[in-house]
């Protein structure tokens, strides 16, 4: 995958509120919202991303993502990205983190303010 996919996937998520974006330590790209990691982008080659193990299963069920050979029991996937249609998929699960993310932290501020 080129660059430009890359730059295509930061631009986007980067473009949901409260998004910010840090290094892994390990040369990767983190995007965060708020304190939670909703995943990372490891150059052109892959991105990482954190879900419930019931969620992973079904993503994994589904062909949409492959089990985190680091952490194969953990609820992390593994996208790989050789292509346009990868870049779009690997979006589309870092939103369905950013979505579970923003609906926690709605939750708690709700909560807070009883």
């Amino acid at each position: 995958m080129n660059d430009t996919l890359l730059e295509h996937i930061e631009r986007e998520v980067l473009g949901w509120q409260g998004v910010t974006t840090g290094d892994t330590g390990r040369g990767g790209l983190q995007f965060s919202y708020g304190r939670v990691e909703l995943g990372h982008l490891h150059g052109s080659s892959f991105a990482d991303l954190p879900f419930p193990k019931k969620v992973r299963d079904e993503l994994i069920g589904q062909g949409l993502a492959s089990v985190h050979p680091p952490l194969p029991d953990s609820g992390w996937v593994r996208r790989k990205m050789d292509g346009p249609e990868d870049a779009q998929a690997v979006i589309e699960l870092f939103r369905m983190n950013y979505d579970r993310a923003k609906a926690r932290a709605e939750r708690r501020a709700a909560l807070e303010k009883e």
